[in-house]
């Protein structure tokens, strides 16, 4: 993935998080918060179209790469998941990539029930993987985050250490 592509990725899920926003400003339902820029989806799209093309430039065919519909895969833990882009090759499943943003203002809550969220799906496919659901060999999982950067995401936050100590990892971080 070149440089170049990426950012035009990054710039176009700010326009388009921007026309959602503008579109549900002009029909006169909101949604709460930050919100209606997101709930009208496609604002992740350019990052999937570009994971799509890499896939593609690596030698798979258009035809085993998934989005928008075909995207469901067996957990273990649940009946399903829906992930943002499923490539399949022959009867293996070769990769599930989950795309998320997240924009302020509350950034610490959200960001554990991102990482919650995000942990809880690899260990559910990982073990559905373990028990033969996706054939032999081994699946590549991807998780794509888009953070905004800005004075919440960037400050450190604290730390309360009660009981045991907090890996020095997360002292002082953002």
């Amino acid at each position: 993935m070149d440089q170049e592509a990426f950012e035009a990725a990054v710039r176009r899920y700010w326009v388009v998080r921007e026309g959602q926003a503008q579109k549900q400003r002009e029909s006169g339902t909101l949604d709460a918060g930050l919100r209606g820029a997101v709930t009208g989806g496609a604002h992740m799209d350019a990052m999937a179209e570009l994971m799509e093309s890499i896939f593609i430039d690596a030698g798979f065919a258009p035809s085993s790469i998934s989005r928008h519909s075909a995207v469901e895969l067996p957990g273990y833990f649940r009946p399903e998941k829906k992930w943002d882009l499923v490539v399949v090759h022959g009867d293996a499943l070769a990769a599930a990539i989950e795309f998320k943003s997240q924009v302020g203002p509350s950034f610490g809550n959200n960001y554990n029930n991102r990482t919650e969220e995000a942990i809880g799906n690899a260990v559910d496919i990982w073990t559905a993987y373990r028990e033969g659901r996706f054939g032999t060999v081994r699946p590549w999982l991807g998780y794509l985050f888009l953070l905004e950067e800005a004075p919440g995401s960037t400050k450190p936050v604290r730390v309360k250490q009660p009981f045991f100590e907090v890996d020095h990892i997360f002292l002082d971080a953002s």
